[in-house]
């Protein structure tokens, strides 16, 4: 994969320039109103290129011409973007300045082979750079960027890089987020009783209501393992696609909520993440349904590990024990002053 380029700068008419590659900038000024760059290195001239070119002043073009085995930049772009592409993703197909933007075609997950990023990085004269993984994104947002870093690519390498991209499964992707009806059990003794109010329901109802998931009802329990159980099978039998438990998550010998959890029949369930805010958080199943149990660091930052995994289970994801070990780098909330997650650090 070493550079093997033969491709050299020659003098042409500029009639006779058609179809050959720029090998410089051509200024063009118009006092008063203009002064730039008409063409930029690297232009494939046209046609219709011509009388401009002759407009500026320009009679004959250093120009390439590019030798077997050899791939101009904005084809090594249009490979590369296209081999990059999976579902959900589209691009323009005119690079601009040699480079394509990947974009979101709706809303969603955001999913990048890292490990394959990696490599393709690894190949000479290839630049590919993205989002983190598991953002979420909206339509046309910008989720990478790829390029041959010179004008002139080896194709040895281009067909390297492709063979990467093509080698796994959705080198990058957007799974939509499905919008589940949700059933929500608050918990607390004092809550239930009335002798505070409750503070878990309206931050459960924004960022619910942020995905479009639909609310099936908010139950209020004691900490009471039967009682618990029991309003969790209440919205099971009415089609809940989705159970929030919160409270009730510590490990004090009164906080009983996770046990119930698994009386109510939840299975996989993963207690604990190395997220702060978000060490006592819970994940589990009843079947197809997921259930989260939240902590209350819920009640007191904007930012939690709820905020990083319920748009992976929106997503259709599952989430296990190593998905939690694997979120210990960069799992860490700064706390500052002005939270301005998800445009932080938290969760990368």
């Amino acid at each position: 994969m070493a550079n093997k380029f033969k491709s050299s700068a020659t003098v042409i008419p500029v009639d006779q320039s058609v179809g050959t590659i720029l090998a410089h900038d051509i200024t063009e000024i118009r006092p008063g109103q203009f002064k730039g760059p008409a063409f930029r290195k690297g232009h494939i001239i046209r046609e219709e290129d011509v009388p401009h070119l002759k407009r500026v002043g320009k009679e004959h073009l250093y120009v390439l011409h590019l030798e077997p085995g050899e791939v101009h930049e904005d084809d090594a772009a249009l490979r590369l973007a296209t081999a990059l592409s999976g579902k959900g993703v589209h691009f323009d197909p005119h690079p601009s300045e040699g480079k394509i933007q990947l974009k979101a075609h709706y809303r969603g997950l955001l999913k990048v082979d890292v490990a394959a990023l990696t490599r393709i990085n690894l190949v000479p004269d290839i630049s590919c750079s993205s989002r983190h993984a598991n953002s979420v994104v909206e339509p046309g947002d910008v989720l990478a960027g790829v390029r041959a870093i010179p004008l002139i690519i080896d194709e040895e390498n281009l067909q390297a890089a492709e063979e990467i991209a093509l080698s796994v499964d959705d080198f990058f992707s957007v799974k939509p987020l499905l919008t589940p009806k949700t059933g929500i059990v608050i918990t607390g003794n004092e809550v239930f009783s009335g002798l505070i109010d409750d503070k878990f329901a309206p931050i459960i109802r924004k960022k619910l209501k942020d995905y479009h998931c639909g609310i099936l009802g908010i139950s209020f329990a004691p900490d009471d393992r039967e009682r618990i159980a029991f309003e969790i099978k209440q919205y099971l039998q009415q089609g809940a696609e989705m159970i929030v438990v919160a409270g009730g998550m510590s490990v004090d010998p009164d906080d009983i909520t996770r046990v119930a959890i698994a009386d109510a029949g939840a299975r996989d369930v993963v207690y604990g993440t190395p997220v702060l805010p978000g060490a006592m958080f819970l994940y589990g199943r009843f079947g197809d349904v997921p259930v989260l149990g939240l902590p209350a660091c819920v009640l007191f930052f904007r930012a939690t590990v709820l905020d990083l995994i319920l748009p992976r289970v929106l997503a259709g994801e599952r989430i296990t024990r190593e998905d939690f070990a694997s979120m210990a780098h960069g799992g860490m909330c700064l706390e500052c002053d002005t939270c301005h997650f998800p445009r932080c650090s938290f969760g990368k």
